[in-house]
């Protein structure tokens, strides 16, 4: 694409003044610099669209100032973080792995017999305490707390788990198995 030399001049001669107001933006120099190519890019991009006898130099800064404020938008959303720290934290474990987890775990709920499965459900998943879960089952508390115990144990040598580590993340999971805090 050959440019008519007036257009080409103008364009030229935009630059100093495009830098200039892109550094007050900015506080960058470099910041600036990156955004005066891309508003230059995006003009000569879209030369098609200027109107041949208006001003070269705003049609720019026009496009300099949209550039500047789509990019300030973005980085709004973004967190600075130079070593990767940030987005270390951030991982989040790959969902099929849950799901799997979640299969495993219902085939080995089936194996368990009905009396500790349902003891297990009533104190893990579902919350309800020890006294609750008595009345519920018409059972005593001992009993159930005994259930419990027997339920989780089978449950974790049946999805070979020796501690609190072998689980994933899924909190209701490891608070059904590993209850540290029950009543005795």
């Amino acid at each position: 694409m050959t440019l008519p030399p007036d257009l080409r001049a103008g364009l030229l001669q935009s630059i100093p003044s495009l830098r200039a107001f892109a550094i007050s933006l900015t506080g960058n120099i470099d910041q600036a610099d990156d955004l005066v190519q891309e508003a230059m890019v995006r003009g000569l991009t879209y030369i098609n669209q200027f109107q041949p006898g208006t001003n070269i130099q705003a049609w720019l800064f026009t496009i300099l100032r949209n550039q500047f404020h789509t990019f300030y938008r973005k980085r709004r959303r973004e967190v600075e973080d130079p070593d990767g720290g940030t987005a270390a934290r951030l991982a989040v474990p790959p969902e099929q792995d849950g799901h799997v987890d979640v299969e495993d775990l219902k085939a080995a709920l089936a194996q368990l017999p009905i009396d500790q499965r349902e003891a297990l459900l009533l104190v893990g998943p579902q919350g309800f305490s020890y006294e609750e879960a008595a009345a519920i089952c018409g059972a005593r508390i001992g009993t159930i707390k005994s259930r419990v115990n027997r339920a989780r144990t089978r449950l974790a040598d049946l999805l070979g788990i020796e501690s609190a580590e072998d689980i994933g993340a899924d909190r209701v999971m490891k608070a059904t198995i590993f209850k540290e805090n029950c009543t005795r």
